[in-house]
């Protein structure tokens, strides 16, 4: 019925090859941005870098091969970056669509969700696809801007073995098939995962709680007519599913399911093929044809680093926070941690900005670390209540959820991941405009459709200055960092006047390059932009 995944994938993805090159019989040769890890995150921001046109070299330890599925669910942000990337439309057009969820206690469906649902978008709340295709995608669009010129080059199968941090740059021992040599890098980002071999070489904590639970994941190789819907279950109806189970859909037909196993379990006996056949047997019924693809055990950690920022070197994704898998928040907050960097360190190596200006990616990060380690702890702790009252009160409230709308929100088997939104922080710059909620300074600029355009599509790579129904100043950089304009009128687009304009008759909205809405205003002057660009570029207050 198909080969294991870690088959499957890895005749399909050997994206970058160990080749030899120039650098391993010569002297440490300086690099601007030294990349370690190739997963999306390292990729995504490799990519962006270079699409900016600075130079970015990626170490990665393998060549490219996925094993197993890893992250599958990729929410709306992430999917805007891509497109901004180049890559989210064969990433939707790959995977599996869903906006619907539904949540059942036992044998009785409580109430199912719609994540999305209002149109005017571009992209929908989630797809459903392996973390291989979402990485080949990503050094797709690499391997092509590379053909334009962009200064990007991924070696595979380069280790790295040692660091050391000298002043203005830091000194790499990579070891590769042909043995070891040494590079220079002005700044390291360390995109090495949860168990980042970089944080330990600097002896760095990674602190938080360890959940006294086990999951077991199956990734199932069938034909089925599920809905493209997220099934969850609270204490499920199946023999040994344990206090809960999730089953949804990813292409080429496998579907993941996840089983609750608790905490004192004999792992080689639960990862024993039969046993978990006789779990998915319960699940899917009887004589349901299927073939295991991959299985895995894992447990729930919410840790983060104290700082993200350490001198010259800069940690990303799992190797800076880690989050339970329910509500899709690993890989999601990781992209976006690119998305905030990319541009920062872009401008400080172009000179357009302060060195300080890479400390407010940790301050802007660690806030997105926190919201989502707070909701996956809510999450975990509704998932496995930690005393009978806990679990009385849990069961209480769905019971109540099935029948009242106003207990739903209490219902939590995962929140899913959503962006953070920068409230207070220090590049804000003032919110002057009585307008919509959800568009305001700090928050990342929500999409609407403009005729046959969407809005996110028209923003530049840099700075944006979004004038509604009023005309922009005359003002096109600041202090050498260009400013785009973008004048559109809020009439005939119900999309944009509701998102942007609220009751007010114009709007001038401030967007960085990683979409962020700095300030707004319903009108503004040339001096009233310029300050809150200083502001935003970390060299005043505005």
């Amino acid at each position: 019925m198909g080969a294991p995944l870690e088959n499957r994938y890895s005749l399909a993805f050997e994206l970058y090859p160990y080749a030899p090159v120039a650098e391993q019989t010569m002297p440490a040769q300086r690099h601007p941005v030294v990349i370690v890890g190739g997963g999306p995150i390292g990729m995504a921001l490799a990519l962006d870098l270079g699409r900016k046109g600075t130079p970015v070299l990626v170490l990665d330890d393998h060549d490219g091969v996925g094993q197993g599925s890893r992250a599958i669910c990729f929410a709306k942000r992430t999917l805007e970056i891509a497109n901004r990337l180049g890559a989210g439309q064969r990433m939707i057009d790959k995977g599996v669509v869903w906006n619907v969820g539904k949540v059942f206690h036992g044998d009785d469906r409580v109430f199912q969700f719609d994540l999305q649902p209002e149109d005017g978008h571009r992209c929908p709340a989630f797809i459903n696809l392996q973390q291989p295709y979402f990485e080949k995608f990503l050094v797709d669009e690499i391997r092509a801007a590379q053909e334009q010129g962009a200064p990007i080059e991924i070696r595979g199968r380069n280790a790295l073995t040692g660091m050391d941090q000298r002043g203005d740059h830091v000194l790499l021992d990579v070891d590769t098939p042909d043995g070891p040599y040494q590079i220079e890098a002005e700044w390291l980002i360390a995109c090495d995962g949860a168990r980042s071999p970089i944080r330990d070489m600097m002896g760095l904590s990674f602190d938080g709680r360890v959940f006294e639970d086990n999951f077991l994941i199956a990734d199932v190789h069938m034909t089925a007519d599920f809905p493209t819907e997220r099934w969850f279950w609270f204490e499920p109806p199946f023999e040994g599913a344990g206090q809960s189970a999730l089953l949804h859909k990813q292409p080429d037909d496998i579907w993941r399911i996840d089983f609750q196993l608790g905490w004192d379990i004999d792992r080689a006996k639960e990862l024993h093929r039969d046993n978990i056949r006789a779990r998915v047997d319960a699940m899917l019924g009887e004589g349901a044809e299927y073939e295991l693809e991959w299985t895995s055990i894992y447990t729930f950690q919410c840790r983060r680093m104290q700082e993200f920022r350490h001198d010259r070197v800069i940690f990303a994704g799992d190797s800076a926070h880690q989050v339970s898998p329910f509500g899709a928040r690993g890989a999601n907050s990781g992209v976006q941690d690119a998305d905030n960097l990319a541009w920062k360190l872009d401008y400080v190596l172009r000179g357009l900005a302060p060195e300080a200006l890479l400390d407010t990616y940790s301050e802007e990060r660690a806030v997105a670390a926190d919201e989502n380690i707070l909701n996956s702890t809510r999450a975990t702790d509704f998932l496995t209540p930690k005393s009978e009252i806990s679990k009385v009160f849990r069961n209480a409230v769905l019971e109540l959820a099935r029948d009242h709308a106003f207990a739903r929100p209490l219902v939590n088997s995962g929140r899913l991941s959503v962006p953070c939104v920068y409230d207070g922080l220090s590049l804000n710059g003032p919110d002057m405009l009585d307008g919509p909620a959800r568009t305001r300074v700090g928050a990342p600029a929500v999409d609407a459709k403009l005729g046959d355009a969407y809005l996110l599509d028209r923003l530049s790579d840099g700075f944006t200055l979004l004038c509604i129904d009023t005309a922009a100043p005359d003002l096109d950089n600041v202090e050498g960092v260009p400013i785009a304009h973008l004048e559109l009128t809020g009439k005939g687009s119900p999309y944009l006047t509701e998102r942007y304009l609220g009751d007010a008759d114009s709007a001038v909205y401030l967007i960085r390059p990683d979409q962020h809405i700095v300030a707004r205003w319903a009108t503004a002057t040339a001096d009233d932009v310029t300050a809150a660009m200083r502001t935003a570029l970390g060299k005043g207050t505005a």
